[in-house]
């Protein structure tokens, strides 16, 4: 892992001139001149190492955390372990680097509000506007269409659990939760999120250690049920559930369902808006992400290696695409409480929504910067009402994609292979080697070079197996279907 770099003469055979930095009060008055209305508004610089480990910990860690253990019955015990270490510390690394050249230009005076902003002074123009801008636009964008779905699947998942025959069908569950996440979209900067953003933090840590305690509880119950089958007259038991870590299917399947397994884990830790969560804190800002990352990376060493490890112990390779799937027998009966359910899915319900609140910012940023004025105040009528007519017409419009889409998830897992993977594992490397321009005989330039290169590798293997798994999935796929 690495922290804050040195940028000395000396350090790592590369060379930097460091001009003399300007001061703060020099800056914010140069910076307030130049900001358009997305940035002066929507990327308020208000806020604390603190709230940055908010943001980053609700931007990673979600319900996707659930379909951990289905990712080691493709990679095995030592592929899922090694690789859920591995994605973790490489993307640490990665946004760390992101950071670093994000407060190299901050303090040359030239503060980098936006991964566009990155992409256009270190690559060129025609990377921020055709690449970078519309990819990032994309990925969020996807990510607010997964929000009101997966919070509509719990919402409707706790309807039946005390209505089962219950008439309502999952797209209007997906339609309440779009309703909330309207309202959310109102909040006028990403900085105002901080307080949901702790909330969501909380409920995340919370509903995860339900997760791997109901696994742990389900499988310490399986002893008591072999002993059970052993003086049983009926020959089998109810609740026994026998185990395998053997990776299941045949060689091609096995050979598509390690990528698939990578491609799971590395879309896991996926991010894409580092540069707008660091614009969020207050200046200076030297050392403060690598603290919000520390923030992040505790959490997320709790949760997803609780779940993950807990999950694939339990159920070996029949963990499910999501382990609550797991909680239930054969016969759909519950091996829990109905209360555990109940609990579970109420946290997972509510989390969501401030994750969708934060993958919301950089299309609000989008908006308010194409038809704003930063010339007027950030609550004039003139600013107001193209930021609530068009925030409004942007979730009505990821709601009901959510509604007709159902199956949007495993869409998403294309997504992530084509664009989080370059936003995160990728860009990163080339950015800092761009920019700081290490000696080509260094760790540190190989060692980019090196990741940068096996993630375009990974891009392509593992958009042509989510390719595969949405062919095989394809005649499951139903417009408004309700499952």
């Amino acid at each position: 892992m690495m922290g804050t770099v040195d940028t000395s003469d000396s350090e790592k055979g590369f060379v930097m001139n460091q001009p003399t930095t300007p001061s703060m009060e020099m800056l914010d008055a140069e910076a307030n001149k130049e900001l358009d209305a997305g940035a002066k508004f929507v990327l308020k610089s208000k806020g604390s190492w603190l709230h940055c480990g908010y943001h980053l910990t609700t931007s990673i860690v979600g319900p996707v955390i659930l379909t951990l253990p289905y990712s080691f019955t493709l990679l095995g015990w030592v592929g899922g372990v090694l690789w859920l270490t591995l994605a973790a510390l490489t993307t640490f690394y990665s946004y760390n680097l992101l950071s670093v050249v994000l407060e190299h230009h901050a303090q040359l005076g030239h503060r980098q509000l936006r991964f566009r902003d990155m992409a256009r002074d270190i690559l060129g123009p025609g990377w921020a506007k055709y690449y970078v801008g519309p990819l990032q636009f994309l990925l969020c964008f996807g990510t607010v269409i997964g929000g009101p779905l997966v919070g509509g699947k719990s919402l409707k998942f706790i309807y039946q659990l005390y209505n089962p025959d219950g008439p309502m069908k999952l797209y209007q569950f997906i339609i309440i939760c779009g309703v909330v996440t309207l309202i959310l979209a109102q909040l006028p900067s990403f900085h105002s999120l901080r307080h949901l953003n702790l909330l969501s933090l909380i409920l995340s840590v919370t509903y995860a250690a339900c997760v791997t305690v109901g696994s742990i509880y389900i499988e310490t119950c399986n002893p008591l049920d072999v002993l059970l089958l052993l003086v049983s007259t009926t020959g089998h038991s109810k609740h026994a559930i026998p185990r395998h870590y053997s990776v299941k299917g045949s060689n091609a399947d096995q050979l598509f369902g390690v990528f698939n397994g990578i491609s799971i884990i590395a879309t896991a830790y996926a991010c894409g808006i580092i540069p707008e969560i660091q614009a969020t804190v207050a200046p200076p800002v030297k050392g403060k992400m690598l603290k919000g990352l520390c923030v992040c990376y505790s959490v997320i060493g709790a949760t997803f290696f609780g779940v993950a490890i807990s999950g694939y112990w339990a159920f070996g390779n029949k963990a499910s695409a999501t382990i609550l799937q797991n909680f239930f027998d054969q016969e759909n009966n519950p091996l829990l409480p109905k209360w555990f359910f109940l609990m579970t899915n109420i946290l997972i319900l509510v989390q969501v929504m401030p994750m969708t609140a934060v993958y919301l910012q950089p299309t609000n940023e989008i908006f308010e910067a194409t038809f704003g004025d930063p010339k007027f105040g950030q609550f004039s009528v003139r600013n107001v009402v193209p930021r609530v007519v068009l925030r409004s017409v942007s979730v009505a419009a990821a709601t009901v994609l959510a509604a007709m889409l159902p199956f949007f998830a495993d869409i998403m897992a294309l997504f992530g292979a084509f664009g989080f993977i370059p936003l995160d594992f990728i860009l990163p490397m080339v950015f800092f080697n761009l920019t700081f321009k290490p000696s080509k005989k260094s760790i540190m330039f190989w060692g980019n070079t090196l990741i940068a290169v096996a993630s375009s590798i990974l891009v392509v293997i593992g958009g042509i197996a989510s390719i595969r798994a949405i062919v095989l999935d394809a005649n499951t796929y139903h417009l408004f279907a309700d499952r």
